[in-house]
């Protein structure tokens, strides 16, 4: 029987990609105030927990998360570093902006090719593919990276 070698990156890439349009991560519940809440809001809130459980199915952190801060904190801990550069497989966290009429949030999501990303998007409640800077806007990009996180794990043939 021949020797099964697993590609990591590259199955990786595949399952950020075939995410696209999926309403898996769209909701998570939660007992809050004594009620049970959607605590995703159907998701609108829903990007950390769609990067974390990627990244949980290839062991590149230790659990999923509900929140951008929880997520980077994780991250940090399971060897992720700041790059300069997007590649495909790095992680985005992108500005603060208004989602609708709600508070200000950051926002996660994977470099997927040149200039193209995939996130889960407030208006579409579901991963998408975009341009990593969401396009531009008075020639400058319509929301600005804040930072981009690499894992060496993700180097491997």
């Amino acid at each position: 029987m021949a020797k099964i070698n697993p590609l990591l990156k590259d199955s990786y890439l595949k399952l950020i990609k075939n995410s696209v349009g999926v309403k898996s991560y769209r909701n998570f519940y939660a007992v809050s105030g004594g009620k049970k809440k959607d605590i995703l809001k159907n998701g609108s809130l829903s990007c950390a927990f769609f990067v974390s459980s990627v990244l949980v199915a290839f062991g590149l952190i230790s659990k999923t998360h509900m929140t951008v801060e929880k997520t980077l904190g994780d991250l940090q801990k399971n060897g992720w570093r700041e790059i300069k550069s997007p590649k495909p497989g790095a992680i985005l966290l992108w500005e603060k902006q208004k989602q609708g009429r709600g508070d200000a949030h950051f926002h996660l999501g994977f470099v997927v090719g040149a200039k193209q990303a995939i996130s889960n998007r407030w208006e579409h409640k579901c991963p998408v593919a975009h341009h990593i800077f969401y396009g531009a806007k008075n020639g400058k990009p319509a929301r600005k990276i804040e930072k981009i996180f690499w894992h060496e794990k993700l180097n491997e043939p």
